[in-house]
């Protein structure tokens, strides 16, 4: 059996209609949330003040030390809020190899449970922060004559959030009876 490949000859006209367009794809922005639209808010600070330490600090240099600074908050807001996101997507690390070998209704009440605990969790995170923040709010920025306490309201911001959208999250498996802990394949699109 010969395992050479058979070609079919292409013409310039067939080449050059692959390169058109089909038809423009519509912008869906309603896949978008709040916490995706500050995030990137805060993306673009964060990318500015970066690209500014890098301006100053090899062309100019003299560099600006406050930058580092605003980069580093932005970056914390970045993640808190941004993680609100991924419990929204539920794109968060997680073990479903497990739920693979149980019993569907032992499965689904793992999954329960687990989405229980993560309610809690953001909770006593959003209660523990709240308490930070009466405690040491009013602390200055070490560069720059501003209060911490805006970057601990993002942490705040992204633990309410994430709270929030745990518990949209349950709601949901609870009403569609699977989580992605237990279907994976239903969120990531490769499931038929």
């Amino acid at each position: 059996m010969s395992t050479a490949e058979i070609h079919r000859q292409i013409t310039a006209d067939e080449i050059a209609h692959t390169f058109e367009e089909e038809a423009t794809p519509k912008v869906d922005l309603g896949i978008y949330a709040f916490e995706d639209w500050v995030a990137l808010a805060i993306f673009w600070v964060m990318a500015l003040a970066v690209f500014l330490q890098f301006f100053t600090r090899y062309v100019l240099n003299d560099s600006y030390a406050w930058t580092e600074e605003i980069a580093t908050y932005c970056l914390i807001g970045v993640v808190f809020i941004g993680a609100a996101m991924c419990v929204r997507l539920s794109r968060h690390i997680q073990v479903d190899l497990v739920y693979r070998y149980l019993p569907r209704p032992v499965g689904r009440a793992l999954s329960t449970l687990i989405d229980l605990i993560r309610i809690t969790f953001f909770g006593y995170a959003t209660k523990l922060v709240w308490v930070y923040i009466q405690i040491i709010g009013d602390e200055q920025m070490t560069t720059i004559n501003f209060p911490k306490n805006y970057v601990y309201y993002a942490v705040l911001l992204g633990f309410v959030l994430m709270f929030l959208r745990a518990v949209q999250a349950a709601l949901q498996h609870w009403r569609q009876g699977y989580s992605v802990l237990e279907r994976p394949g239903a969120y990531d699109g490769s499931e038929i």
